[in-house]
C-alpha cells in the first residue's frame, strides 16, 4: 500500500465511487422496474373495470332506449285513439245538440217532455195516473187522480235549453249570467201561463203543476213565487215523484169528503156497541164485584171472632204472670173455649 502510487489511488477511488455508482442505479432502476410493473397491473385493472363499467353502461342504455321506444309507441297509440275518438266525440256531441234542439225549440218537444215525466212517474200505481184529460177545451197528457174523485193537472215544460247551457258554463261573467236567467224566468213564466189554463174548478184541483227541467228550476226563483199567484206549482223532475206522494197523502188526510149516510150508519152502529158493552157491565162485571164484596164481608167477620177468641185466653194470673188455666164458671177450663171458638170458626 505504501509503495502505490497517488495515481493508483485515485483509481481506486474512482472505481469504487463507480461501482457505488452503479449499484445505486441498479437499486433505482429495479425499484422503477416494480413500479412501473405495479402501475401496469393497476392501469390494467383499471381498463378491465372500465370495460366492465363500459358494457354495463351500454346494457342500460339499450334498456333505456328500449323503454323509451315502447313509451313512443304508446304514446303513439294514444295519439291515433285520441284522433280516432275526436270525430266520434263530435258526432255525438252534435248528436245531444239536435237532440236538445228537438227536445226544446220544435213542435215535439211536448211529447218528449211528457216522456221524462212519464219516465219519472213510472213508479206510481196505474191508476192513480189519467192521460190525455180534457179540461176546458184543451187536452193535458197527465193528470193525478186525488180522493174524492178530482184530478191535479200535470204538464211537463222544457225550457230554454240553449241559456241553460250556457248558464252551465263556469267562466260566465255575472252581467251575462243575470241576463240568462231573466230569459229563462221569462220562459218559465210564459209556460206557467199554459198550464194555468188547465185548472177547472169543477173537475179538477184549484192548482195544477208545471215540471221543468232541474237546472231550470235552479235559476227561476222568482218565476215559482209568481206562478203560486197563478195557483201553479211548479216542481223539478228531481223532485215531481216526491212531491205528488206527499201532495196525495195530504189531501187524503185533509180533503176527503164526508159520506153522512155512512157517518149516520157509523154512529148507530156504535151505539148498538156501546149498550151491548153496558149490558155486559151490568150483567157480568157487577155480578162479580158483588160476590167479591160479600166474600170480603164474610172474611172480615171470620177474622174478627177468630181475633175475639185469641183474645179471650189470654188472661193473665195477677200473681205470678202466667196464663190460667182454672174451670171457669161453667165448669170447664178456660182453654176449651178458645178450642170451641176455633171449632165454630172452622164449621
Amino acid at each position: 500500500m505504501p509503495n502505490m502510487s497517488l495515481l493508483e489511488l485515485l483509481f481506486a477511488l474512482l472505481l469504487v465511487c463507480v461501482l457505488l455508482a452503479v449499484g445505486v442505479v441498479a437499486a433505482l432502476v429495479w425499484s422503477l422496474v416494480r413500479r412501473a410493473d405495479g402501475q401496469v397491473r393497476d392501469v390494467a385493472e383499471l381498463r378491465s373495470r372500465l370495460e366492465a363499467g363500459g358494457q354495463t353502461q351500454e346494457s342500460q342504455a339499450a334498456e333505456l332506449r328500449e323503454r323509451l321506444t315502447q313509451t313512443q309507441s304508446v304514446v303513439e297509440g294514444l295519439r291515433s285513439a285520441i284522433s280516432a275518438r275526436q270525430p266520434v266525440e263530435d258526432e255525438a256531441r252534435a248528436s245531444l245538440r239536435r237532440l236538445e234542439s228537438v227536445i226544446a225549440g220544435s213542435s215535439t218537444r211536448g211529447a218528449a217532455g211528457e216522456n221524462i215525466l212519464e219516465e219519472t212517474l213510472k213508479h206510481l200505481p196505474p191508476e192513480m195516473l189519467q192521460r190525455n184529460v180534457w179540461v176546458g177545451g184543451k187536452v193535458v197528457e197527465l193528470a193525478l187522480r186525488l180522493p174524492g174523485g178530482k184530478l191535479l193537472p200535470i204538464d211537463s215544460k222544457w225550457v230554454s235549453s240553449n241559456a241553460l247551457e250556457q248558464l252551465a258554463e263556469p267562466g260566465l261573467d255575472a252581467p251575462r249570467r243575470a241576463q240568462l236567467t231573466a230569459q229563462v224566468e221569462r220562459e218559465v213564466e210564459r209556460r206557467v201561463r199554459e198550464v194555468s189554463q188547465y185548472i177547472d174548478p169543477a173537475t179538477t184541483s184549484p192548482f195544477a203543476l208545471a215540471v221543468i227541467p232541474d237546472a231550470a228550476y235552479d235559476v227561476c226563483r222568482g218565476a215559482i213565487v209568481g206562478a203560486h199567484q197563478r195557483h201553479v206549482m211548479v216542481v223539478g223532475y228531481a223532485m215531481a215523484l216526491p212531491y205528488l206522494l206527499t201532495l196525495y197523502q195530504l189531501h187524503l188526510q185533509f180533503a176527503r169528503s164526508v159520506d153522512m149516510e155512512k157517518l149516520q150508519s157509523a154512529l148507530i152502529d156504535v151505539e148498538r156497541h156501546l149498550d151491548t158493552l153496558e149490558g155486559v157491565l151490568e150483567n157480568k162485571l157487577q155480578r162479580a164485584v158483588t160476590m167479591l164484596q160479600n166474600a170480603y164481608g164474610e172474611g172480615k167477620q171470620v177474622s174478627a171472632r177468630i181475633r175475639a177468641s185469641a183474645q179471650s185466653v189470654q188472661v193473665a194470673d195477677p200473681g205470678n204472670g202466667e196464663i190460667s188455666t182454672e174451670p171457669n164458671g161453667r165448669g170447664q177450663p178456660a182453654y176449651s173455649e178458645l178450642g170451641l171458638a176455633l171449632v165454630d170458626s172452622t164449621q
